[in-house]
């Protein structure tokens, strides 16, 4: 791995905002992100990214690389949560297993958001239709993780069309597809019109924001580290082999540095936003305990510390 390439990621602002975050919970201090102010940022953060998106793919016309792009992302979320059921069932029962490689096969917005400063740092283009791709694996693994645990429990209660309307529906999924479409219709002078606002301020938001995602990580970090190494070992093992592998194999489907990069995040990372809400419904039985702190508080500071640097120098030597 680039030695420069990982100590500019350490030294990046959005990652010591992250471990400013975390500091700031340790010893306990009373800094605070207002909850109304947080979701504002999640939301714009989104919005942005959304928007962004779809100017780039306005100016990219429909072609096959775009069409095998998004069936590979579809694959990568479906194929993460069936295999990884089965590593976590011996160990967590099969309702754990179930919501946490539902988590580990959809994605993180906030780490594709993070993966794009890191991009921009190194000066590298990627494709606007890997916004939609990232919008298009949140729903797949939360299927296929009720789905697993539904014919390994046999439970007839769990209402798969429901769920599968609900992981479509949900906010973030719903805000950054309208925003990819409402950007992609949008004509060059009216997205001009707003760049203040979508381009200009986003990296400012971003950096409160992982501030904030940082004390949260904090605060569920001790409680995470009573439940043992296997889940700890998980949450940083399978997201480096699932992101290696990736990097490797969206060589196959595209010659662009930036978008295989953004596959081998995305299949590295876990949700923590959408995952969570749809087990709450689906499957009340699951711990969050497990599943929302293996993703938030060990796999994302790890894939934006170690993470990001390591997935590109594997795009970079493949």
């Amino acid at each position: 791995m680039n030695t420069t390439l990982l100590m500019d990621n350490l030294t990046s602002p959005a990652l010591l905002f992250f471990i400013l975050g975390i500091i700031a919970v340790q010893v306990k201090s009373d800094l605070e992100i207002p909850k109304d102010s947080s979701k504002f940022i999640s939301l714009y953060l989104l919005f942005s990214i959304g928007f962004k998106g779809g100017q780039e793919l306005a100016h990219s016309s429909l072609n096959m690389e775009i069409i095998w792009s998004a069936v590979f992302g579809v694959v990568i979320a479906i194929a993460i949560p069936l295999y990884t059921f089965f590593i976590l069932k011996r160990k967590l029962g099969v309702d754990n297993a179930g919501a946490i490689a539902a988590a580990y096969g959809s994605v993180s917005a906030v780490t594709f958001v993070t993966a794009i400063s890191f991009l921009e740092l190194q000066k590298i283009n990627f494709n606007g239709h890997m916004v939609a791709i990232m919008a298009l694996m949140e729903a797949p693994a939360i299927i296929i993780g009720v789905i697993l645990i539904s014919l390994y429990k046999k439970d007839n209660a769990i209402k798969i069309p429901e769920i599968i309307r609900h992981s479509f529906t949900n906010g973030s999924v719903i805000l950054i597809l309208g925003s990819l479409m409402i950007g992609f219709l949008a004509s060059d002078s009216q997205a001009q019109g707003i760049k203040p606002f979508t381009t200009d301020l986003f990296k400012g938001f971003l950096v409160i924001f992982l501030l904030d995602m940082g004390m949260t990580s904090g605060r569920k970090l001790s409680d995470f580290i009573k439940n043992g190494w296997f889940t700890m070992a998980f949450a940083i093992v399978i997201p480096i082999v699932n992101g290696c592998l990736v990097a490797i194999l969206s060589g196959y489907i595209t010659a662009e540095i930036g978008d295989r990069f953004i596959f081998a995040v995305l299949a590295a990372s876990a949700s923590y936003i959408a995952v969570p809400a749809a087990m709450k419904i689906a499957v009340p039985n699951a711990n969050p305990g497990l599943y929302l702190p293996m993703a938030l508080a060990v796999t994302f500071p790890f894939n934006i510390t170690i993470g990001l640097p390591l997935y590109y120098a594997v795009v970079s030597m493949t």
